[in-house]
Formats: structure tokens, C-alpha cells, sequence
């Protein structure tokens, strides 16, 4: 029998009626894109990333379009942890589709104490640790130092007892630590910090509730640091000088960093990936879920279409069926290399 819901999925037990997430920042603070897009429509979306007090954000311009994408350097403007409580925390739960809490920070006591209390939210199905905001002072350093990674994944997770736990990588492209040793530090913290349980030992007692000592889920990834001047005046495009450069000129490198980390941790951990990055069409969505995510996030792609997201969900489930499988699920990670 056909499946009658071929793109339906589920990321560390939170389910999703199918695999597009609007991303954090791209959608408004919650719900604002009900506004121009049905909700019910699309698989879930990511709030703002929320921060322990209010910011103001940079100074305008704060987002530019370029030839290949979009530079954006909002830094992290947001209501705060107790403006969001207050005013939308009560209306997580009435929003028609699956809500995902965004919590950044700079120090691991801000990240715990919003991560704990946007946890407690009814109707937050889950929390995505921002560790790689590249528009803000020390907005990558837990994300590229796999130790300070894996004290924050291990001190947050002790907060969240009961809600599933994503954690939202920076674009490691090359170097050292590379993108595998940050992913192995999110999902197992006692192995980067020296403190691996031996076999059959008990599980973490900070352990979530999917049982895991870390991280339930990896997003791949977040922005690629970048500038743009203009030639004329000699200043930089953003008021920052540099910002985070997303659409589809990053698409590929975000690909293969997914494949990398489904293939050398992912797979052997049972850990979802959601890939982000370049989504505007549906075969880029496609190529995520080949190399390795179970679901992905749209952003750029908002600012010139709303609803560019339904063309994406259309696309996918007509993919699917030509593929001859029952389920999207039988999808992921099925590129033949």
C-alpha cells in the first residue's frame, strides 16, 4: 500500500510532517511568517535565536544581497530570554506546526539558563544550540573548540531533562579541529573531555530523553564568514564590515559536510542531521537528504519568495514517488559513491 504520507520523517523523536524547517533568524521571532506563508503547510520552524538579555543587534545595514547569495550580520537581535517568555512563549503552542527554540550565547551559564527555560515552554518540541554565529564578538567559540563544545553540550543538557537537544554547527570546510572532531564532541562530551564511560556503563545521569549524554540531533551548518565592499565609497556593504554569506553559493560545501559527518559519525551513532544551507529549490533539499540529512532548513530563500518553501515540499514529494520508495526516510543517505 502507498504510503500516504511519503515525506513524513522524525528528528530524535520529534516528528515532523515533512522535512523543511524554516531557520532561525530567517522567519521572525515565532510565528511572523504565518503572515505569508500557511504554517500547517511546511514540516516546522526555528525561533529567533534567543538570547540571555535583549540586543539591539548591529548597526544598518545589517543584510545585503550579492551575486551569489545573501551577507547578513543582524547580531543576534532578539527580545531576550524573559521578553520571549512573557510575550511568546504562551503562543509556542497554538503555532500549527512542529516549533524548535533557538538559544545562543556567550558564556555557558547564558546558554544553560535560556536553554532550560525555553525547554520548560509548552509546546517547544525542541532546543537548537547556536554555537556558530559568526556576526557577533566570540560567536564561534564554542563551535570551533570541540573541549569548550562538549562542556556546554554536557552543562545544557543537564537542563533539559526532557526536550530533545539539536546542536548547530559552524561551515568547518577545512583545518583543524575539523567538522567530525566538533559533531564527535557534540554528540559524545565525555569523549572530548577525556571522561568516555567505559563499555556497558550506565548512561550519563544528565542524559536526555532520547538517552543520549549530548547532542540528539546536528544542523549542518550555519554561515560562512564574508564581506563585501562597495567600490565606490571604499567602505564595507554591512555596518559590521563582515557577515555571515548564505543562499545558494554555499549549498555545495554545506553538502559535503553533511556526507562527511553522516559518514564517518552519524550513521554508526543513529544521530539526524538537518542540513542547512542554499535551499531554494527542491533539488538542493534533495541532495541533503542523499547525503545524509533526515530534514532541512530554509532561510535565504524567504526573503525573495515567502513561500518558496511549498515549491520545495512539492517537489521533494513528487522525488520521492519517482524514486519508487515508500518513505523519504528510505532516502537519506542513499547517495551511491
Amino acid at each position: 500500500m502507498p504510503n500516504a504520507e511519503p515525506l513524513a520523517t522524525s528528528i530524535a523523536g520529534v516528528p515532523l510532517r515533512n522535512p523543511v524547517l524554516l531557520a532561525a533568524g530567517t522567519c521572525g521571532t515565532l510565528d511572523e511568517m504565518g503572515d505569508v506563508l500557511p504554517l500547517s503547510g511546511i514540516g516546522g520552524l526555528v525561533t529567533k535565536s534567543i538570547t540571555a538579555q535583549p540586543r539591539e543587534g548591529t548597526l544598518t545595514w545589517r543584510v545585503v544581497e550579492c551575486d551569489v547569495g545573501m551577507l547578513n550580520a543582524i547580531g543576534l537581535a532578539n527580545v531576550g530570554i524573559e521578553g520571549f517568555v512573557e510575550h511568546y512563549g504562551p503562543r509556542v503552542a497554538g503555532v500549527p506546526t512542529t516549533v524548535v527554540a533557538s538559544v545562543a550565547g556567550f558564556s555557558i551559564e547564558d546558554y544553560v539558563r535560556v536553554a532550560g527555560s525555553l525547554g520548560e515552554i509548552a509546546g517547544v518540541k525542541a532546543v537548537e544550540l547556536n554555537v556558530s554565529c559568526p556576526n557577533v564578538q566570540g560567536g564561534t567559540e564554542f563551535g570551533v573548540d570541540p573541549r569548550s563544545l562538549a562542556e556546554l553540550v554536557r552543562q545544557v543538557r543537564s537542563a533539559l531533562p526532557r526536550t530533545p537537544l539539536w546542536v548547530k554547527l559552524p561551515p568547518i570546510a577545512v583545518g583543524m579541529p575539523s567538522i567530525i572532531d566538533v559533531a564527535k564532541a557534540a554528540i559524545d562530551p565525555a569523549s572530548a573531555l577525556g571522561t568516555t564511560h567505559g563499555p556497558g556503563a550506565a548512561p550519563s545521569p544528565t542524559a536526555g530523553p532520547a538517552n543520549r549524554p549530548g547532542a540528539d540531533a546536528l544542523c549542518l551548518c550555519n554561515t560562512v564568514p564574508a564581506m563585501a565592499i562597495d567600490v565606490e565609497s571604499r567602505h564595507p556593504r554591512l555596518a559590521n564590515v563582515t557577515g555571515g554569506l548564505s543562499g545558494p553559493a554555499v549549498h555545495p560545501i554545506a553538502v559535503r559536510l553533511v556526507h562527511l559527518v553522516y559518514q564517518q559519525i552519524a550513521l554508526s551513532t543513529s544521530t539526524p542531521l538537518v542540513g542547512i544551507g542554499g535551499v531554494t529549490k527542491w533539488e538542493a533539499a534533495a541532495e541533503f537528504v542523499l547525503a545524509g540529512a533526515s530534514a532541512v532548513q530554509m532561510g535565504t530563500s524567504l526573503m525573495a519568495d515567502p513561500r518558496s518553501p511549498l515549491r520545495v515540499i512539492r517537489g521533494l514529494e513528487k522525488w520521492v514517488k519517482r524514486q519508487g520508495v515508500a518513505g523519504i526516510g528510505e532516502l537519506v543517505g542513499a547517495v551511491k559513491v
